[in-house]
This record gives structure tokens, sequence and C-alpha cells, in this order.
């Protein structure tokens, strides 16, 4: 099973690529993670925000693999926790196929990319910085997956 991330955002800080990289090589080898940024639309005073999020949603669908399922994280999206994260990949490994985790840019994700998706996650309530997120989801990424292979990194 792949698990794809979709970032909006590029030229990250060397901590939060280093912090990805060490969860991502954690993983077994039957699951394994790709991060694929997003290049963001450039921010420039005459141009309005459902234009700069329909410009990312194109890029995001264009990079999207078909038939994979989509989970968007989004502040307003329910909050699951680790051991419900780990029962819902569990049933998508049953399932067959891949799933793609999307992080939005600065002003969100366009409403076509979140009518799409088979679910709205919100990691917390309170607003990280987007390359935080990155290392947070896959850090949980792991730790669901480590509970599903009862590795010790997960203790109850």
């Amino acid at each position: 099973m792949k698990l794809f991330i979709f970032a909006v955002g590029n030229r990250m800080p060397e901590w939060i690529n280093t912090a990805f990289s060490e969860y991502a090589k954690r993983f077994c080898q039957d699951i394994t993670v790709h991060l694929h940024e997003i290049k963001p639309e450039k921010r420039t005073g005459h141009k309005h925000k459902e234009h700069i999020l329909q410009m990312e949603c194109q890029r995001i669908k264009s990079a999207l693999p078909a038939g994979c399922r989509i989970i968007v994280l989004d502040e307003h999206g329910k909050q699951w926790t680790t051991v419900q994260l780990a029962d819902t990949i569990e049933q998508w490994m049953l399932e067959g196929g891949d799933s793609a985790f999307i992080i939005g840019g600065a002003d969100g994700l366009h409403d076509e990319i979140k009518s799409t998706s088979r679910h709205l996650l919100s990691l917390s309530r309170l607003t990280f910085p987007h390359g935080l997120v990155r290392v947070m989801l896959i850090e949980q990424l792991y730790r669901a997956v480590s509970l599903i292979k009862n590795h010790p990194y997960h203790r109850i």
C-alpha cells in the first residue's frame, strides 16, 4: 500500500525535511510514504483567493494518482484518535488501493478538492505551520502502522 502526502508549499526548512525523512524511512516494506510538494500559487495583489485556490486545486488534481482514496486535512474535519486512524488504515489495507492525504496552502484548499475527499481530517483545532503538519501527519501515520503491526513504538 502506498500513502501519498500532497502538500501545497515548497522550500521547507531543513529540520522539516529531516524529520519527515526520518519517519518515512521507518515504514515497513509493504507500506511506503511518498511526499509530493505542490507549488503554491504566487500571491500578488491582483489575485483573488478563489483564483489562487483554483490554481492550486488544478495542480493537486493533476498530481493525484488515479483511483486513490483522498483524505483532506482541514481545520473543520473530524479528529480521530490514533487507534481510529490505525483501524481505518487497516481497513484500507484490506480494501486495497492507495491513499492520498492532502495538506492545503496558506489559503486552505478549494472546495472541489474537499468535495472529492473520502474524509476530512483535523489533526487539531490549533493552527500549525504547514511544514510542521507534514511531520505531525507522517508521525501519526507511522504510529498507526506501528499499532497495526504490534510494533512497540506505540505503547498503550
